[in-house]
Formats: C-alpha cells, sequence, structure tokens
C-alpha cells in the first residue's frame, strides 16, 4: 500500500492538476467511480488506477474490471489519496489515462456539431458535452485558446459523456469552420440582433453552430462566416443566456426537427 506523500507516483498525479502538465505529459486524471464507470463502459485504455481498502470492498466487481484493464494498480490509504485528487472529499479512486489524440476537426457528413471559440469556464464545456451527447450531436470542436478539454472539472461536469463525444481541439478555428462550409456544411451563429430566431432554420442537413466565449460571445471575425445568424428571443431587461443553455435550445430544436422529420417519413 502507498502511504508516503513523497511517492514519486503522488507526485506525478498531483502535477496533473495543472493543464500545461497534462499537456506535456499527455495524461489526465479520471476521479472517482462513475467516471471510472464510464471509461470502462467504453473500454477507454487506463494508464494507472489507485484506490483505497474501501472502495475496493464498495465496488468489488469494478474493481475486478480495473485490475484486468489497467497495467498500473495501487492500494493507497486515504491521505494519499487526497493527494492525488483534485475534489475536496474523493470516493476513493483516481486514475490516470492518456489523452486523445488530437485531430483535426472531422468534416461532417450528417447532423448538428458545435464550433466553441474561447470558452474559459470548465463547468459550461462539460455541461455543453453532456447536452451534445444527450441529442445525439455529432461532435464539438473547440479552439485553442479554451478551456483545456481534460480538465478535470470538464470531466466531472459532462457526468462521464466525456467519453462518448468526440472533441477535437482546433488550430484555427476560422480555417476548420470555412472548410467545413467548402465542403457543403450549412454554418450558424447566434447574435442578439438576428433577423431570424434559432427555431427558423432547418437543421436537418449537416450544419455547424458556432458559440462564443461566455463574456465576449463570438469574435466578429467568426461571425461573418455564418450563413445564418439567428437570435434567442430574451425578454426586455436580459442581456443573455449562459452559452450551455443557449446551445441546449439550439440542439434540442434540431433534435426536435429531425426526430419529426424520422416520424413523417
Amino acid at each position: 500500500m502507498l502511504t508516503s506523500l513523497q511517492n514519486p507516483l503522488v507526485k506525478q498525479m498531483r502535477k496533473l492538476h495543472a493543464a500545461k502538465e497534462r499537456d506535456r505529459q499527455q495524461m489526465f486524471l479520471l476521479e472517482g467511480t462513475h467516471l471510472l464507470e464510464e471509461a470502462c463502459g467504453v473500454d477507454y485504455p487506463l494508464e494507472v488506477v489507485c484506490f483505497t481498502p474501501e472502495w475496493q470492498a464498495r465496488y468489488p466487481e469494478l474493481w475486478e474490471t480495473v485490475t484486468q484493464r489497467s497495467p498500473r494498480c495501487e492500494l493507497v490509504n486515504e491521505a494519499v489519496l487526497k493527494a492525488m485528487a483534485t475534489t475536496v472529499q474523493p470516493d476513493g479512486v483516481v486514475a490516470v489515462a492518456k489523452r486523445r489524440q488530437s485531430a483535426v476537426p472531422s468534416i461532417p457528413q450528417s447532423g448538428l456539431t458545435l464550433a466553441l471559440e474561447t470558452l474559459q469556464d470548465p463547468g459550461n464545456l462539460g455541461t455543453l458535452i453532456r447536452t451534445a451527447a444527450a441529442t445525439g450531436t455529432q461532435g464539438i470542436w473547440l479552439s485553442a485558446d479554451s478551456v483545456d478539454a481534460a480538465s478535470p472539472k470538464v470531466l466531472r461536469a459532462s457526468a462521464g459523456q466525456w467519453f462518448r463525444l468526440p472533441v477535437s481541439v482546433s488550430a484555427d478555428l476560422k480555417t476548420d469552420v470555412i472548410r467545413a462550409q467548402q465542403q457543403g456544411v450549412q454554418v450558424i451563429s447566434t447574435t442578439a440582433d438576428a433577423p431570424l430566431t434559432y427555431w427558423e432554420i432547418d437543421y436537418r442537413q449537416p450544419t455547424l453552430v458556432l458559440l462564443g466565449n461566455e463574456g465576449a460571445g463570438l469574435s466578429a471575425d467568426l461571425l461573418s462566416t455564418a450563413d445564418h445568424q439567428v437570435r434567442i428571443p430574451l425578454h426586455s431587461g436580459v442581456e443573455s443566456l449562459n452559452v450551455a443553455i443557449a446551445a441546449a435550445l439550439i440542439l434540442y430544436e434540431a433534435l426536435r426537427q429531425t426526430s419529426h422529420s424520422s416520424s413523417v417519413s
């Protein structure tokens, strides 16, 4: 059992609390039973799993699964586990996994994809991932200056859906958007003074929806690429919606349209 906070593994995992170190090591932390179950559910490869004796006794089947799938499993005491985790009250297990290999965003051939510019809040990104997965969205494109997609807070806010939804980081989001547009993808952006409401768009074709920074919204440069700009109606005095809520409205409208189309046909 690992009991020393000076153990090299403990130090390595503590470093993964920082985005720069996650990027350098190309690893990230998985904290908690639910995230571990979701990772195992899609056969996501694990590198290290650390757990307390209490967790091992509480989840014998999951323990058996991870010991078969991870090359290194370590029994640790409560103090060591707390040092490894970013949460105040970890539930007994923390794992390390390799980051997804970054790939050029793939052009959607059908359905809806989200493109997010300079998103900063990990809770928002996690919620967006969760909602996108729930609505059958094809994936998410994330600008390179956004929050780290492998942040522990993003994974927790996604409720494990991070493992089920492709998230690509774009080195040049505008170039990728134009590339998609040139291949027939409809590009939609949201802005307060747009002539159309979000439900007046036909989403039954390959569509890319652009959403911007929590405070500043979309840059004028990216906004100008859109085929259609849409607004979400708001009562007087309400300036804007949270970006994850705005996305949810559009995603569920797209789902409504495609579901209705399928039922009619």
